[in-house]
């Protein structure tokens, strides 16, 4: 089946959108069930313990508020809990994807071959189990790179004042940067081009990469909907994937 549509000029949300879509397409439901499951359980399980804990939290954390800027705690507080639910989603989403990757990994080689009619060589159920290590490793990478820049934002928070207004601001861009890197690594993998050439090629898009980065990061606060975001999130990446790179890298790293 040839992509229908495709136009390497579409924009993030047009991805977003099509990764809804394709979700759908017969053949490929299946593969989707995996980081469903687990999307449902982990994330469904974590948001439920963490709007329970919400309100023993931000008592706590609006009394560390100066004084003198007291006056803007009716803009703090959304601020703040925000920031709770930004961060946390974040970080329960990376744990979901580390257990879901392989699945993942497979959902984005099987929709590939769909798209465009050629399917990897050593693909399928048995090419996944033999590639784990390979994705593991992959994953320790991009914790690797988020984790230092993911404390210094932390650390803004207990600036007063200025923290508390300007992190939820970079943390939320950081969140749409990092989740274009976590969803787009998958098709990258699978053609084993290296972290930092991926991260490379996706800043050469980084408008459109951001586009839809933000747009996971958004739904991963919705209820419900976010349940499902991560096989959602796969599905567009890999569109992304075919339309912007796979012509230039997939060959350039198959001749290796």
């Amino acid at each position: 089946m040839a992509r229908p549509n495709s136009d390497p000029d579409h924009s993030g949300i047009h991805y977003f959108t099509e990764g809804w879509r394709l979700i759908t397409l017969p053949g490929i439901r299946r593969f989707v069930i995996m980081p469903l499951l687990v999307n449902i359980l982990l994330m469904g399980g974590a948001f439920i313990w963490l709007f329970r804990r919400l309100g023993q939290w931000m008592p706590d954390l609006m009394a560390r508020v100066p004084d003198w800027l007291q006056w803007l705690s009716y803009l703090l507080w959304p601020l703040v809990v925000l920031s709770i639910i930004l961060v946390f989603s974040y970080f329960f989403s990376t744990v979901a994807n580390w257990i879901a990757a392989p699945f993942c990994g497979l959902l984005a080689e099987q929709l590939e071959a769909r798209l465009t009619g050629e399917a990897l060589p050593d693909g399928g159920w048995a090419g996944m189990v033999k590639d784990i290590p390979r994705i593991m490793k992959r994953e320790w990478q991009k914790l690797a790179y988020y984790l230092p820049r993911a404390l210094v934002l932390l650390l803004l928070y207990f600036v007063p004042g200025f923290g508390q207004i300007v992190a939820p601001v970079l943390w939320f861009l950081f969140s749409a940067w990092m989740l274009a890197i976590q969803y787009g690594d998958y098709p990258f993998d699978n053609h084993k081009v290296s972290f930092p050439q991926m991260r490379a090629a996706l800043r050469q898009h980084k408008a459109v990469n951001m586009q839809f980065g933000a747009l996971v990061s958004l739904f991963t606060l919705v209820p419900v909907l976010n349940l499902v975001i991560m096989p959602v999130a796969v599905c567009g990446a890999t569109a992304l994937w075919v339309d912007r790179y796979r012509s230039q890298l997939a060959s350039s790293a198959s001749g290796r």
